[in-house]
């Protein structure tokens, strides 16, 4: 969302002035004309009015319904911080509006001692204005394909762990017929991978399928992909042990093998070491 704040910030100017204009036009019967202006201009997510004592003076109006609820109810926190500009108006910052969930920004005209209020989703006004190119068809199918990818991974993590578990209630019923070493191990990888592959599904949905705030944390998937070649080293690593002992225990000839995939494990470890020294190296120089 970055390009869009971006973009925004570009234009402001022209943004400004387009908002101007369509609040002048409807001012006189601002409420009154909300179907049409709400059918015309999709980018508009709700209107209503607040009179000079900042008491909510009409229905809360959207394209979808009209809520009458609030009538009567004290905005004044609202506009303890708003400052009207030369024309009388205010265009705030862009925000998560709490009920659409989209990024948003709210626009203020004080007029004939009202205040006229509109929230216009800021993605559907900059791409009706031309200033970029949305797709909206696009990214729901960008959405779905990133929902089931996650849902289906967390799926495999799920029957991972259960294998894990089963592996290792297969241990405790049946301790005489089983390798203990082998069927430990086993249940542990299984387990360790299944939280690891469950990690990388909930950043994939909650990153490319969720959006909570502009505040996301452009670090988080460093951290998530750090976590999750901790999660497939340490795996790695129970396996090397395993192997190791096994060998040990039949086969010295094969111990070259095991050599082999110690020397393989520690490279991923020197590896996931470098990845954090140039994360942080970054991370520090705010790039």
């Amino acid at each position: 969302m970055k390009e869009i704040i971006e973009t925004y910030k570009n234009h402001k100017a022209e943004v400004e002035k387009y908002l101007y204009s369509l609040m002048l036009k409807t001012q006189n019967n601002y409420i009154d004309s909300t179907t049409p202006l709400l059918t015309k201009n999709n980018f508009i997510e709700i209107i209503y009015q607040v009179n000079k004592e900042y008491k909510q003076i009409s229905p809360i109006v959207s394209l979808k319904n009209s809520v009458s609820t609030n009538i009567g109810v004290d905005k004044s926190h609202y506009f303890n911080k708003l400052e009207l500009d030369k024309n009388n108006m205010f265009i705030s910052n862009p925000y998560i509006h709490y009920k659409t969930g989209k990024s948003t920004i709210s626009v203020v005209l004080f007029y004939n001692n009202k205040y006229n209020i509109m929230d216009v989703d800021l993605v559907l006004l900059l791409e009706y204005l031309k200033l970029i190119e949305y797709n909206s068809i696009y990214e729901k199918v960008k959405k779905f394909i990133y929902a089931t990818g996650s849902i289906f991974l967390a799926i495999v993590s799920l029957m991972l762990i259960i294998y894990g578990g089963y592996a290792f209630a297969t241990i405790l019923f049946n301790v005489e017929n089983i390798d203990f070493l082998q069927a430990i191990f086993k249940s542990i990888i299984s387990i360790t991978l299944g939280l690891a592959i469950f990690d990388l599904a909930k950043q994939i949905f909650e990153h490319e399928v969720l959006f909570h705030s502009f505040q996301y944390p452009e670090d988080k998937q460093y951290k998530v992909l750090g976590k999750f070649l901790i999660s497939i080293i340490i795996a790695l690593s129970i396996e090397t042990l395993l192997v190791v002992f096994k060998i040990a225990l039949s086969d010295y000839k094969e111990m070259l093998s095991a050599f082999y995939l110690i020397v393989g494990t520690t490279i991923m470890i020197v590896g996931l070491a470098y990845f954090y020294k140039i994360f942080d190296t970054t991370k520090d120089k705010g790039i």
